[in-house]
């Protein structure tokens, strides 16, 4: 079936997509546990390591969504690299977990919204998930509307993420009182370094996520060929640099060892510089950035159980498009649905790994392995981006994606592994009810002649 999205999205909406997709409330609420996790000066190294693993896995997204530019993102490649009979397998699988995972990443920033709040307003938990599940509602409704005027806000709330991380930056930089210390010190063990390495980049990687975000709207991309490779680029440098500076900045005010503990850092950085008031202003802006990367998740999300149903390869009722504002309603409030409850049953602390763990062998190591199977199949001729020093990108991406999955821990890596299974199960069983529909129909149709 043709698509019927309309492309109206420039490279600097779809870049501002990205971007306050990355930064949601994930770097100002894991900046003090990587530090803890690190044990030290060290955290700086697990910033570098996200940064790093973006920036490898932006190549096979740059190269797969240059090449299939079309609404779903990772659903489309896992169908194309693995062929008409592997293909369904694993792109329902992906399905499958998005519709789990998705509502996870949207409920863990509105969950963190909720937290951050407290620094304004004295917050009882009960309090806490009432927020939570309001701010879920309110996206909703601001999603629900045509994607040329999404576009124009993502770039307003762009706008609003630049000020934040430069104001903290440029807060730290003219305040510093710490010495720059990045090295460890004491004793210092290589085998313990890589094993905190590995768990506190689990957390960094996090506020990375999102540098694909243009790869699910991709049938609303202008340009998408171009667009595409250079939104995620833009996106995944832009936010390093922002990252390392701020957390250059934060730790040259606060002492790592204190700040380590911080449950509101940013709050308690701008507070120590500008005093209380500021400190509240900063705080909304923060808030400010958790709701545009929700924004963004949800809207690049919802696009994913269309496209496949919009395929016939997921249920029916996902492909529905708007009659007048032409989104997919259905899916969007699905899935707001779905983050709206898990935004009331879970807790932060957990939410984190899950997210990851569910996504890694079927989406990051999957599309890492689908594009070696689709460079054998169709060559490299037709390629819009080509990624440079192929194939090991690929090599290093399935090595580091994998030692991340480990990394989250077992009780993740069973969850992970789970929830694969019962897509595996739910794919065979909707196999077998669509094969006695037909033979239904087909003998009634006999019957009728």
């Amino acid at each position: 079936m043709e698509e019927k999205n309309r492309r109206g999205l420039s490279l600097v909406q779809a870049t501002a997509v990205n971007m306050i997709d990355m930064v949601g409330i994930g770097p100002f609420i894991v900046l003090p546990l990587v530090i803890r996790l690190m044990g030290g000066p060290t955290y700086i190294f697990a910033w570098v390591a996200g940064a790093l693993i973006s920036f490898i896995d932006g190549f096979i997204w740059s190269e797969l969504g240059a090449a299939y530019p079309k609404a779903g993102g990772s659903y489309n490649f896992l169908k194309e690299a693995y062929g008409r009979k592997w293909g369904k397998l694993v792109s329902f699988l992906y399905v499958w977990q998005t519709i789990i995972q998705a509502p996870l990443v949207a409920a863990s920033g509105a969950i963190g919204f909720a937290q951050y709040c407290k620094y304004l307003f004295p917050l009882t938990d009960i309090q806490q998930k009432m927020v939570s599940g309001l701010l879920i509602i309110l996206l909703v409704i601001l999603l629900y509307r045509k994607i040329e005027t999404i576009g124009k806000i993502s770039v307003l709330l762009w706008g609003a993420v630049l000020l934040t991380l430069g104001w903290i930056i440029i807060g730290g930089f003219t305040h510093r009182t710490q010495s720059f210390q990045f090295l460890p010190s004491g004793d210092f063990s290589l085998s313990l370094f890589f094993v905190a390495l590995g768990q506190a980049s689990v957390k960094t990687i996090y506020s990375y996520l999102g540098y694909y975000n243009v790869c699910h709207l991709g049938g609303e991309i202008d340009n998408p060929k171009k667009n595409i490779p250079r939104s995620i680029f833009i996106s995944i440098a832009g936010i390093s640099v922002l990252y390392l500076l701020m957390n250059i900045s934060v730790t040259g005010v606060i002492p790592w060892q204190e700040a380590q503990y911080s449950e509101f850092i940013v709050s308690t950085f701008i507070e120590r510089i500008y005093g209380h008031t500021a400190a509240m202003f900063a705080t909304a802006l923060v808030l400010v950035i958790a709701f545009s990367s929700l924004f963004a998740v949800l809207l690049g999300y919802s696009r994913i159980p269309y496209a496949a149903a919009v395929d016939g390869r997921f249920f029916k009722i996902f492909a529905k498009l708007h009659p007048t504002k032409n989104f997919p309603y259905v899916s969007l409030l699905f899935l707001g649905g779905l983050a709206f409850i898990f935004s009331l049953l879970f807790r932060l602390s957990t939410v984190i790994s899950a997210i990851l763990a569910m996504r890694i062998l079927v989406q990051f190591i999957g599309q890492a392995i689908g594009v070696i199977l689709l460079r054998k199949r169709n060559g490299t001729k037709d390629l819009p981006f080509k990624m440079p020093l192929y194939p090991l990108p690929v090599i290093l991406a399935v090595i580091v994606w994998f030692w991340v999955f480990i990394s989250t821990g077992k009780q993740f890596v069973t969850s992970g592994l789970i929830l694969i299974a019962s897509g595996i199960i739910v794919y065979f069983i909707t196999l077998k009810v669509s094969a006695k529909r037909k033979n239904k129909f087909a003998n009634q149709s006999s019957d009728t002649l």
